[in-house]
């Protein structure tokens, strides 16, 4: 197993531990769970086959189900932003092709990094959200409930890839 590979493990697990055990149960203003799990989608690197990264990211998603007793809700939401990633992140760079290899969050400025996850986090949480409560009577909750839990994954989710990503 290369370093990658290794890496990569070590945040899955560490994202589905870090959701499970300790952010589902923080309860911010009654009832804010920040969703810091998403994080595997914005660092997953781009040189790897698409659908494994898909594959995994919805092993996560359905981890996350499990131990949330959720009913796949996370498991959709995951795998259809992993799907999106990509073509989000070229209309944010504005280009038609980039080096997949070389491609670190870290090394593309602030703005564009912080777009991509605001697009992401969003998409994530409104997917996420309306499935849950599956309403067009909820729709104040469903909005509510996307921003402000956005808000809160975003910070603590830029946070974290500053502190624990190295910049090449």
């Amino acid at each position: 197993m290369n370093n990658i590979a290794i890496n990569n493990t070590i945040r899955f697990i560490a994202l589905l531990l870090l959701q499970v055990l300790v952010f589902n149960h923080m309860n911010i203003f009654g009832n804010i769970n920040p969703l810091v799990y998403i994080v595997w989608v914005f660092l997953f690197p781009f040189r790897k086959k698409r659908s494994l990264f898909l594959i995994l990211s919805f092993f996560l998603g359905i981890s996350i189900d499990f131990f949330s007793d959720s009913g796949g809700v996370n498991a959709f939401a995951i795998t259809f932003i992993a799907y999106l990633r990509l073509p989000i992140l070229l209309a944010i760079l504005r280009k038609s092709d980039f080096d997949y290899a070389q491609f670190n969050l870290r090394n593309i400025s602030t703005n564009k990094v912080f777009l991509f996850i605001v697009t992401l986090t969003f998409i994530h949480h409104f997917i996420l959200f309306s499935l849950e409560y599956f309403s067009f009577n909820a729709i104040l909750s469903i909005i509510s409930n996307t921003i402000l839990t956005s808000v809160f994954t975003i910070i603590i989710s830029t946070l974290g890839i500053v502190l624990f990503t190295k910049k090449k």
